[in-house]
């Protein structure tokens, strides 16, 4: 799909009118489906979500016609049955995947966190398909390992609407690798977790170009243990807009905050928190790992349910200033 065609659909929604969040069991109903990402399929203009392993699978699916309205529509089979090579035979801990397409080789990449075979941290893969629901066909090596720092999770793809670069962003995990306390890491003096950006060849979405550039990290003072779950959009005016969460996801003070730039190495502004459990008015219980789209508008995100964590969706509106307000 050309990018005007994508935008043109973006665009579209974003000024469609407002529906109201789905109820508490969560979009799926009272489904566990963390960290989704979501991404408008280019072949047949529906959406589909993508989430961390659960119900038996790997990687997780479903899609809908209409991010806001749905109906959502589970995906029964696993998008990847077959790890990396490099992923814990045993215990394959699959997290936060992310699909991107790629008009040049015509087909679907996706980015991954698996357990090490050998290690205790996670590193991101790398995945490839010529459908969006799969299967997915892993590559041998990960795309990103500093498992001395404690590992990498998170990865999230990056489009560039202007110039056509692509980047993938995600997080260091140096939680795992913490002295203790909430997600191993509360104790001070704590570890860091960095937010890394990095260029990739966009005809492929998978070879890296140059070294990455470390755009944000914790505040021990602000963000707790830890920040991770980062995503990033371009919204229509050229702001970009870093979404993130922080604390550890198994407490109420998990959130979804935000940081904006004019370039997309930054420097980043931290612009507080955009949801929280006291923050919202749904009654969510520790939203975050959220995830939108080119173009901005749409939002989807977990928060605590009955079965773990259920996704949800809303829409949000970026100022000229850079405030993200969601729109209710």
């Amino acid at each position: 799909m050309q990018l005007t065609t994508l935008f043109s659909a973006i665009a579209a929604l974003a000024i469609a009118p407002l529906t109201t969040l789905a109820s508490p069991a969560g979009t799926l109903g009272n489904r566990d489906f963390p960290d989704p990402a979501i991404i408008l399929d280019p072949r047949t203009d529906e959406w589909y979500a993508f989430a961390t392993s659960s119900n038996g699978k790997n990687v997780q699916a479903a899609y809908s016609p209409n991010p806001h309205d749905g109906p959502w529509t589970y995906v029964e089979h696993d998008l990847l049955p077959t790890p990396g090579k490099w992923v814990n035979p045993d215990q394959h801990d699959i997290w936060a995947p992310d699909v991107h397409y790629f008009e040049a080789s015509d087909s679907f990449v996706m980015y991954y966190s698996g357990l090490l075979a050998d290690s205790p941290y996670h590193c991101i893969g790398i995945a490839t398909a010529e459908n969006i629901t799969g299967p997915y066909e892993a590559l041998d090596e990960p795309f990103a390992c500093p498992d001395s720092e404690g590992g990498a999770i998170d990865a999230s793809g990056y489009l560039d609407p202007v110039d056509g670069s692509f980047f993938v962003v995600y997080k260091v995990d140096g939680s795992a690798k913490g002295p203790g306390g909430p997600c191993g890491n509360g104790d001070p003096p704590g570890e860091p977790t960095p937010i890394r950006l990095q260029r990739v060849n966009e005809s492929d979405g998978i070879t890296p170009i140059g070294h990455y550039t470390e755009i944000l990290d914790r505040d021990p003072e602000l963000d707790g243990p830890l920040i991770e779950a980062p995503n990033l959009i371009r919204t229509f005016n050229g702001t970009f807009v870093l979404f993130y969460s922080s604390h550890c996801y198994n407490t109420p003070e998990y959130d979804i905050k935000y940081a904006t730039a004019d370039k997309i190495e930054g420097p980043y502004h931290r612009r507080g928190e955009l949801m929280g459990s006291n923050t919202n008015s749904y009654g969510f219980d520790g939203p975050g790992g959220a995830s939108s789209v080119f173009g901005g508008g749409i939002l989807v995100f977990h928060a605590n349910c009955d079965a773990g964590r259920c996704m949800y969706v809303t829409e949000f509106e970026v100022e000229e200033e850079g405030i993200v307000t969601l729109l209710d």
